[in-house]
């Protein structure tokens, strides 16, 4: 991203054209970042609390009075025990250093609970280290050279333009693109089939497709001998699943089953390219991480990892050499064992009373890059326990979000155009540096500022809480990434294979695609993939007979950019798409305020009537802010707070609710 500056003013933002994966273009989301940069309402200046906790009423108020105070009550708190202290954050910024860089070592040497960042991609992530070894796959431009390629999970015109930009390159040169999603998406219209599954059956179907691949014979036996561990276990588990069967758990035609399988099986026959892009959709929910797991095995089956345009891509952020060591200095723990809080089971967790079980009950949150009171599931709970009074929180922010408004203090952060840092990336192998184009707008402060600062409060001297963020960008890939190279051109590749898996040599124990994972089956875990049915599956409950997902809305980053005008303008109002068929049972009109509901709460928003969703299943669309919700609630008022298969994450997309409509006067 380039930054054009006036009198030290940014301008405006735009793609870099030097830059061979984003080619000078960016989102529709991240091309008005300067409107969020400069946005009327942005934090300038640390707030503290006057009023009611979720009030939002706050006063303006020093730095050095704010951190003077902060700092006296966590080591208030940490005197009795510093696990009572809680970090809660995530992917606000996605950079290495200003999400857990100085904040990590800051919270290692005062021994708080330890996060457990579960809420976007553990389950997928979990699935890939158990079958591939980690998050890697096929360098994202093959795809521009690849015949077949299946978008799995994933509504990439609108979340993954970039990838998006070579599935279209290769759809020019004849390549057959297939869409596998619940929703009919944006991405689904341009392709050239869809198969629109219903939600937690993604494992039956990449079950049944190698049921298929084994029935014709359209399989690498050489690949499948020298580079994959568990085949024969594989082959008497997918076996069990016809396309009938499948067909039935899917709620789709067989003979759409058969033709993926076909497609899939042929391109091994001929020797064309057969690429997966699959994305998080897909492990949202109970069964998520085998879901994976059982995609991820289809690529090993027919060879397709033998050529560049082959294979499999979730993330590949695990191809990228990060010295977390360095970075976050976990040695500052000096033996310490503080318990690991789950970030999606928060508003449980912010209930709980102290057990010997669960440790001491929680006194204090530090939030920053997230917003768990609009994000985190089952939000009736989260909100209810950010609302005890006891409970001191403290949130780094650019805007009062609805997180914000239950702080006792708000200290404004910087944006990504105040701030060095330096990114990994999940679509691409190359470094990124970011540097700062302007000053910091106000007051706002770093979070590696903010937690110098508080560690100097705290009476800490370990050198590196010294060390500058130029310095922690450095240290991030530990000369694995030529530095200057980043500071001359902002991004620089990494040195991977273009088919890094041709000859094997997958980063698991064994060296293979592991179809059967011993580590699984050492946590007591079945060894294969296999379907895990829903908690919350479609058409098992009469009293809550509709299955939602909860897609990000076009315009939005989950809840990042909400409250850009712009972007809300486009957006219009938050939204919940159900198939005509559901609305005529209801009779629901379009544009009609309905009310979503299931056991957990209850959801006001419009009903637009759409061709998007199927038969029993509907989409609210999100994440809005619930503050900007027609009743002060958003979409995971009613998500659960039960979590995947492994990985541990939420189940956001296994929710059954029911729609009415609402008479307004």
């Amino acid at each position: 991203m380039i930054t054009d500056v006036q009198d030290g003013i940014a301008i405006k933002v735009h793609g870099n054209p030097a830059h061979a994966h984003t080619h000078g273009t960016l989102c529709a989301k991240v091309s008005k970042y300067t409107e969020r940069t400069y946005h009327p309402e942005r934090i300038l200046h640390p707030l503290k609390r006057v009023g009611p906790k979720g009030t939002g009423q706050f006063e303006q108020v020093s730095w050095d009075a704010a951190l003077s105070d902060i700092a006296a009550r966590l080591q208030g708190i940490a005197a009795r025990d510093p696990q009572a202290i809680v970090p809660y954050s995530y992917a606000g910024t996605m950079g290495l250093v200003q999400a857990e860089g100085m904040a990590a070592r800051f919270w290692h040497k005062l021994g708080a609970s330890l996060l457990d960042r579960t809420i976007c991609s553990s389950a997928g992530g979990e699935g890939l280290v158990h079958t591939l070894g980690g998050k890697v796959g096929m360098k994202v431009e093959f795809f521009a050279h690849s015949q077949l390629i299946i978008i799995w999970g994933s509504n990439s015109v609108t979340s993954n333009l970039h990838f998006w930009r070579y599935a279209q390159e290769a759809k020019r040169k004849g390549a057959r693109l297939i869409c596998i999603d619940p929703r009919k998406t944006e991405t689904a219209d341009k392709c050239h089939e869809h198969i629109q599954l219903l939600p937690g059956t993604d494992a039956a179907l990449a079950l049944a497709v190698m049921h298929e691949l084994i029935a014709h014979n359209w399989l690498d036996h050489d690949y499948i001998a020298q580079h994959t561990l568990g085949w024969d276990a594989l082959k008497v588990r997918a076996l069990q699943w016809s396309p009938a069967r499948a067909a039935q758990v899917c709620g789709v035609s067989e003979q759409q089953i058969v033709a993926l399988a076909r497609d899939y099986g042929m391109s091994y026959v001929q020797q064309t390219p057969a690429a997966i892009r699959v994305n998080y959709g897909m492990q949202r929910v109970r069964g998520g991480g085998n879901a994976m797991r059982a995609v991820a095995c289809l690529p090993a089956l027919i060879g397709a990892w033998r050529q560049p345009a082959g294979g499999l891509l979730l993330s590949s952020s695990g191809m990228f050499p990060v010295d977390k060591q360095a970075l976050q200095r976990p040695d500052l723990l000096a033996g310490k064992t503080p318990r690991t809080i789950n970030m999606s089971t928060i508003g449980n967790d912010l209930l709980r009373p102290s057990s010997a079980a669960f440790g001491p009950q929680i006194e204090a949150l530090v939030v920053y890059n997230s917003n768990p009171v609009a994000v985190a599931p089952d939000s009736s709970k989260v909100a209810q326990g950010f609302a005890r009074e006891d409970l001191f929180t403290v949130v780094l922010e650019h805007f009062q979000t609805d997180t914000a408004d239950y702080a006792d203090y708000i200290l404004p952060a910087t944006t990504q155009l105040e701030h060095w840092d330096v990114h990994l990336s999940y679509g691409h192998t190359d470094v990124t540096l970011n540097q700062p184009a302007i000053a910091p707008v106000g007051q706002a402060k770093p979070n590696t500022q903010i937690f110098r600062e508080l560690a100097q409060r705290m009476g800490y001297t370990d050198t590196c809480f010294a060390d500058s963020d130029e310095a922690m960008c450095r240290q991030a890939f530990a000369g694995q990434v030529d530095f200057e190279q980043l500071l001359r051109d902002g991004f620089a590749s990494l040195n991977v294979p273009d088919a890094p898996f041709a000859q094997g040599g997958f980063p698991t124990p064994s060296g293979k695609c592991e179809f059967v994972s011993a580590r699984l089956q050492a946590q007591g875990q079945d060894g294969l993939p296999d379907h895990v049915p829903n908690y919350e599956s479609a058409g098992s409950s009469a009293q809550f007979p509709l299955a939602m997902i909860s897609p990000p809305a076009r315009n939005f980053l989950n809840s990042t950019f909400v409250n850009v005008k712009t972007l809300r303008d486009m957006e219009g109002e938050p939204l919940l798409e159900i198939h005509a068929d559901d609305a005529a049972r209801r009779s629901i009109r379009d544009g009609q305020t309905v009310r979503v509901f299931n056991d957990r709460g209850s959801y006001h928003c419009k009903a637009h009537i759409s061709p998007r969703a199927r038969a029993g299943v509907v989409h609210g669309m999100g994440i809005w802010w619930r503050k900007l919700g027609l009743q002060g609630t958003n979409v995971n008022e009613l998500t659960s707070q039960q979590l995947t298969d492994m990985g541990r994450g939420p189940v956001f997309y296994d929710c059954l609710v029911e729609v009415s409509g609402v008479e307004t006067q």
